[in-house]
């Protein structure tokens, strides 16, 4: 094989790609020495200069890695396992974008980016710290950067290249062994149908700049241990560890937005793995934050702000390993497959919790400890609680998704909870009523000391908090009583912040980040608490009949069976199900929704496009299409086709002998000729050699609508010929067959199109205002935006000459 010429491979690309990865892996290394020797001589300028150098030859290798395999994908050279893997020629632009991320190596190369991305950002602001830091940082690259290398070093592999050639990939394949072997790969294996979807374009790259951030607030943790400056390193770190909560809690509901668009759970967050797995961290981080300053105003604390900072990166990593070493198995959609790096990713996983505890340990007695336990009325304490509760809740998450992690260490045979909604909800509800609660009274308390003013305040607010949640309760049609205590929690988190926003109004809004934050996090359990438990399936199956035997008892009453043309009354709603899509593979079916008012006439109408493609590994992927109103969404999604499309076959025939005005019955509503006429003006037909070419316009009449069909008639090469006229919505045919001069009349044939075996089973929703969850989520990144700003001012202002 190796004496083989192939032919049309284009080899530059790869070899321009690999050959970056291994510079960049060992620029990765020369950087990290460097910084860390400019560390440790400062009075040595040589270690600095190579460091600034050969990190910039780090940046330019990691740009060539990422230009060569977007090169690879949208030239669509599937002579490399990845682009043939991952991407296929039918894929517009955007989506190519998404087939760089889609697997491992390209998404550790997304990680690797963006740490690039802000290794050259605290090139130019991280001042005094800039050596320890990007010393930490560039160890980070090391581990990543190796996972690219796809080397074998004494037997082992290690990392998996994306630049990697098919025919290596799958040497064994005969068709390998033929020089010619590219004229026969026509096409890729294709993007997964679950990440066709706008977001997986976005959401990627926002939640793994988000990861990448984490080592940031980490690298400042370890430098301020390295150099026993306890105090400076926060001022700095702060607003990283708030770009980190930003961006990761955006990536984070970005997966929920994709979640609720593509998938047709019926929702936006269902506990799983990978996505508790990246929820983790964030909370961690936000506990982190709060106790950071906590710190900077009591001094009190600081041991814990360190851990928690520690604990975010090395959960990210934690993280990565349960998402991609294979370890989830089937229990998460998002998981990857393990291409053999488990090992690896555990030792990068190992590398940084030895460090960390190392360094910790190293300068446990020379940290600040602190002087005394907080007084119970401030607001030091509450917020040392509230991360306390954020820790203890991130802690049963990690504990419940580890479970695979804990059956493979001790061989154990622990199932993960059958009902994971149910069982995550019941532990993360009381938490969640305590955080709300928290949001409000840590921020009505002042630091140190409180007047009695305050805790009255808090009394009041409380009460009218109660008195709101109760009407609130009834108006929203709630019916569980456990649910008033998370409404309560929502409407004072809101309350107490928006008047402790007031004063800031005044064109000082800049300083009032954590009272937008705040009062985003109380929109956002108000609308994850009525859009879940008002949550009502519309699409219920009352024909008592089974209409797919591979449904479970609730999926059978769950959904409605619809025949293409036949309307059903579905709750408060007429449907039907007008027709696909002319592409069987990937079909949009159109169901058209008339709203009914309460004396039963039809009050609005629109449509909805829910796609299914039938694919050969998924079977059919629904992705659901949504009507969007301020007070609730109606969600949509295919759950059964046909298993293949048939031609249309058209019955019931019928001969109508009719003139001018007359009318012709059928079964799916009436025609009237209107006239008819031999002019061949916008007709699209070919008139070459036509004689004779008349047309019957027809003005057809259903129960809710009326359409116009043409059918036409003509003598070409002294033969009769016909066009006919179809009616898709009214599922008719109409064909002008024969004219009778004598009597002034047209012969006109009807037939009805056989709506049997053409159908779909649909499941439908209704969320009732679940645009307070995006709204709440978008307030809440306002406020982190606000709170950055407000942080990056600091820092500033401390280092200015």
């Amino acid at each position: 094989m190796n004496n083989i010429v192939f032919q049309g491979e284009h080899l530059f690309w790869g070899n321009l790609g690999h050959s970056a990865v291994v510079i960049s892996f060992i620029t990765s290394i020369l950087a990290a020495i460097s910084f860390f020797f400019a560390e440790r001589n400062p009075l040595d300028q040589s270690w600095a200069k190579l460091a600034k150098w050969t990190f910039y030859l780090h940046s330019l290798a990691v740009l060539t890695i990422v230009g060569s395999l977007f090169k690879i994908i949208y030239s669509h050279y599937f002579e490399y396992h990845y682009a043939w893997q991952h991407s296929s020629t039918d894929l517009p632009v955007h989506f190519m974008i998404s087939c760089f991320w889609e697997g491992q190596e390209g998404s550790f190369l997304l990680w690797i980016f963006w740490q690039m991305v802000i290794g050259q950002i605290l090139m130019r602001t991280a001042k005094n710290w800039l050596f320890p830091v990007m010393a930490v940082l560039m160890l980070s690259q090391i581990a990543l950067t190796s996972m690219l290398l796809g080397v074998k070093i004494f037997g082992y592999k290690l990392g998996s290249s994306p630049f990697e050639l098919l025919r290596n990939f799958m040497s064994n394949a005969p068709i390998f062994k033929l020089p010619d072997y590219l004229s026969k790969v026509k096409d890729g294996n294709g993007l997964n149908p679950l990440l066709q979807n706008y977001w997986m374009v976005i959401h990627p790259p926002t939640l793994f700049f988000g990861f990448a951030t984490t080592v940031v607030p980490f690298a400042y943790a370890i430098a301020a241990l390295w150099r026993k400056d306890f105090t400076q390193w926060l001022k700095p770190a702060l607003p990283w560890a708030l770009v980190s909560v930003m961006v990761l809690g955006t990536g984070i509901i970005m997966g929920g937005f994709w979640a609720y668009e593509s998938l047709s759970f019926g929702g936006y967050w269902a506990w799983d793995p990978v996505e508790n797995a990246s929820l983790v961290p964030w909370l961690i981080l936000i506990a982190g934050v709060h106790v950071m300053m906590l710190h900077k105003a009591t001094g009190n604390s600081y041991i814990v702000a360190v851990v928690l900072i520690l604990a975010t990166f090395l959960l990210v990593l934690y993280a990565t390993f349960l998402t991609r070493s294979g370890i989830l198995g089937n229990s998460s959609v998002h998981s990857f497959t393990d291409l053999g790096m488990s090992g690896q990713l555990l030792v990068f996983f190992m590398l940084f919790v030895i460090l960390s505890v190392c360094m910790v340990a190293w300068r446990w007695k020379a940290m600040p400890h602190s002087a005394k336990d907080e007084e119970i009325y401030t607001r030091e304490f509450w917020m040392f609680i509230g991360s306390l509760v954020l820790v203890i809740s991130a802690f049963q998450i990690i504990l419940t998704t580890s479970i695979p992690v804990f059956n493979k260490i001790f061989g154990a045979n622990m199932a993960p909870p059958a009902d994971a909604i149910g069982h995550y909800n019941k532990w993360q509800m009381p938490m969640a009523i305590i955080i709300g609660i928290l949001t409000g009274v840590a921020h009505l308390l002042k630091y140190k000391k409180n007047k009695k003013e305050a805790l009255k305040k808090i009394g009041l607010l409380a009460l009218i908090s109660v008195l709101i949640a109760v009407i609130l309760y009834f108006a929203f049609n709630l019916t569980n009583y456990v649910f008033t205590g998370l409404l309560f929690a929502s409407v004072f988190g809101i309350i107490t912040n928006f008047l402790l926003l007031i004063p800031f109004l005044n064109g000082k809004i800049k300083l009032a980040g954590s009272s937008v934050a705040h009062i985003g996090f109380g929109v956002l359990l108000l609308g994850v608490l009525v859009s879940s438990a008002n949550k009502q399936v519309i699409s219920l199956n009352d024909s008592g009949t089974q209409i797919n035997p591979e449904f479970s008892a609730k999926e059978n009453v769950e959904n409605i069976y619809l025949e293409r043309g036949k309307p059903n009354k579905m709750g408060d709603y007429i449907i039907t199900y007008v027709k696909d899509s002319v592409h069987w593979v990937n079909t949009y079916y159109q169901v058209n929704y008339k709203k009914l008012n309460k004396v039963g006439e039809i009050d609005y109408e629109f449509n909805l496009y829910p796609n299914g493609q039938i694919n050969p590994k998924f079977g059919l992927v629904a992705n659901p299409d949504t009507r969007h109103y301020i007070s609730h969404d109606v969600f949509t999604y295919v759950s059964s086709v046909p298993a293949k499309k048939t031609d249309a076959k058209f019955v019931n025939t019928k001969l109508h002998k009719v003139k001018q005005g007359d009318t012709i019955y059928t079964n799916n509503g009436y025609a009237v000729l209107q006239r008819v006429t031999s002019s061949t003006e916008g007709k699209v037909v070919d008139v070459k050699n036509l004689q004779v070419l008349l047309s019957a316009e027809l003005k057809v009449y259903t129960l809710d609508n009326v359409y116009q069909a043409i059918p036409m008639y003509g003598i070409q090469n002294n033969e009769a010929v016909s066009y006919d006229a179809l009616v898709d919505e009214a599922r008719l045919k109409f064909k002008f067959t024969a004219v009778d001069p004598q009597t002034k009349s047209i012969t006109i044939e009807t037939s009805e199109k056989d709506q049997s075996g053409d159908f779909i089973i649909m499941k439908a929703i209704v969320f009732p205002w679940i645009n307070f969850v995006w709204a709440g989520t978008i307030i809440m990144v306002i406020g982190f935006l606000l709170s950055i700003i407000k942080r990056i001012a600091e820092y500033r202002k401390s280092v200015a000459p």
